[in-house]
C-alpha cells in the first residue's frame, strides 16, 4: 500500500506516520511537509529507518510539487496539513486561507489527476462553534464557526464534500477534538501548561477557566483514522473523542495534582477574542458502525505525557528555541 500524508512532521500526522511504520512494515509512507514552525522531523526520527518511509519538504498549494510528490494510483491520502492554532488566526487569517483553504482545494485537484483511491481530510470539532449545555455536535448539526482558524476549516470540508459530490472522489472527513500527547507544540494548552509547570513558571488561564474541551489521546485519534481508512464509508463524515469533557480550569488543576505542583501556578489572562465555551462531539457513529472506542483514560494518558515531557528535555529546547528550523532552513532552503 503507498499511502501519503500531508503535514507528517506535525503533532497528529508524525503520531499516525509512528504508528503506521510499526503496524505496517512493507508499506510506502511519503511525509509532505513544508516545516513551517510546527513541523518538525524529530517527531518521526524512530520512523526513518522504515524501509519504504520517504519525506519530501513542499507546500500544499505547490500543485507541482504535489504533483511530483504523490504516486499514480496512491491508495490514500491524508491530509493534516494545516495551520491550526486560534490565536494565530486571530492576529492575522490570511496564512490559514492560503493554507487551509487554498492548499486543501490543491491537494483535492491533484489527489482526482493523480487517481487516489480515498482521500481522508482531518478537521475539528470547532467547526461547530460552542455548543450549549446538553447538546452535543453531531456529524449531520449545522456549521458554526466562530474563529478565523474554525471558518478555513469548515471552508475545507465543503469543498472536500463538493469534491465527491461533484468528481466522485472517494473522500471522508473526520472531525477531532481537542489531542494530546507526545511531541505536541508547547504553544498547545496542555503542553504549555506542563512545560511552564515543571520549571514552575506561570500558567496562563484564558478569562475564568470554564471553556469546555473533551480531551483524547492522539494515540486513540490514529487508531481511529486507521479505523475509517479501511472501514469507512464514502462521503461520510466521522466524529473521534475522547468522552474526557473538562473546564480548562478542572484539566490544568489535574495535570498539576499529577505533578505535584501548586494550583498557585494558574493565573488568570485575558480572554480570548470571541472564544467559544463548549464543544462537545457526538462520536457514536464511529463506535456504532467501525467499532472504534478510545481507549486511553484522560489520567494515564496525561501521566504518560507527563513522562514523556520530562524525559525529552532537549525536544522541549529545540522545540522552544526554534533550533531545528534553523538547521531544516541550511539542509533544504528557503520553500
Amino acid at each position: 500500500m503507498a499511502i501519503f500524508i500531508t503535514g507528517g512532521a506535525g503533532f497528529i500526522g508524525s503520531a499516525f506516520i509512528r504508528a503506521w511504520a510499526k503496524r505496517y512494515p512493507t508499506d510506502t509512507i511519503i511525509n509532505f511537509d513544508k516545516l513551517t514552525y510546527a513541523g518538525n522531523l524529530d517527531n518521526v526520527a524512530e520512523a526513518a529507518d522504515h524501509p519504504g518511509y520517504q519525506f519530501r519538504r513542499g507546500d500544499i498549494c505547490d500543485a507541482a510539487a504535489l504533483r511530483a510528490a504523490i504516486p499514480d494510483g496512491c491508495d490514500a491520502i491524508v491530509h493534516f496539513a494545516a495551520e491550526s492554532h486560534v490565536d494565530r488566526s486571530i492576529l492575522s487569517a490570511r496564512e490559514f486561507i492560503l493554507t487551509n483553504v487554498l492548499g486543501t482545494q490543491t491537494l483535492l485537484d491533484v489527489a482526482r489527476e493523480k487517481g487516489a483511491r480515498r482521500f481522508l481530510h482531518i478537521s475539528t470539532d470547532e467547526v461547530g462553534g460552542s455548543i450549549p449545555d446538553g447538546h452535543f455536535f453531531a456529524e449531520d448539526s449545522p456549521l458554526a464557526p466562530s474563529s478565523p482558524y474554525a471558518a478555513s476549516k469548515a471552508a475545507a470540508e465543503h469543498l472536500a464534500r463538493a469534491a465527491a459530490h461533484t468528481f466522485g472522489l472517494d473522500a471522508v472527513i473526520i472531525r477531532a477534538s481537542n489531542n494530546y500527547g507526545p511531541y505536541q507544540f508547547p504553544e498547545k494548552l496542555i503542553p504549555l501548561a506542563l512545560t511552564n509547570a515543571l520549571e514552575d513558571r506561570p500558567i496562563p488561564v484564558y478569562g475564568d477557566g470554564q471553556q469546555v474541551r473533551d480531551w483524547i489521546h492522539v494515540d486513540d485519534t490514529c487508531a481511529a483514522l486507521r479505523a475509517v481508512l479501511e472501514k469507512g464509508q464514502s462521503g461520510a463524515t466521522y466524529h473521534i473523542g475522547g468522552r474526557s469533557p473538562l473546564p480548562n480550569r478542572a484539566l490544568l488543576t489535574k495535570l498539576l495534582d499529577l505533578l505535584g505542583k501548586p494550583t498557585s501556578l494558574l493565573t488568570e489572562v485575558a480572554d480570548r477574542l470571541g472564544h467559544d465555551r463548549r464543544y462537545a462531539v457526538d462520536c457514536s457513529k464511529i463506535e456504532r458502525e467501525l467499532g472504534w472506542r478510545p481507549e486511553i483514560p484522560l489520567e494515564e494518558g496525561l501521566a504518560q505525557t507527563i513522562a514523556w515531557y520530562r524525559e525529552q528535555a532537549t525536544w522541549v529546547a529545540r522545540a522552544r528555541s526554534g533550533e531545528y528550523r534553523q538547521y531544516y532552513a541550511q539542509v533544504y532552503g528557503a520553500l
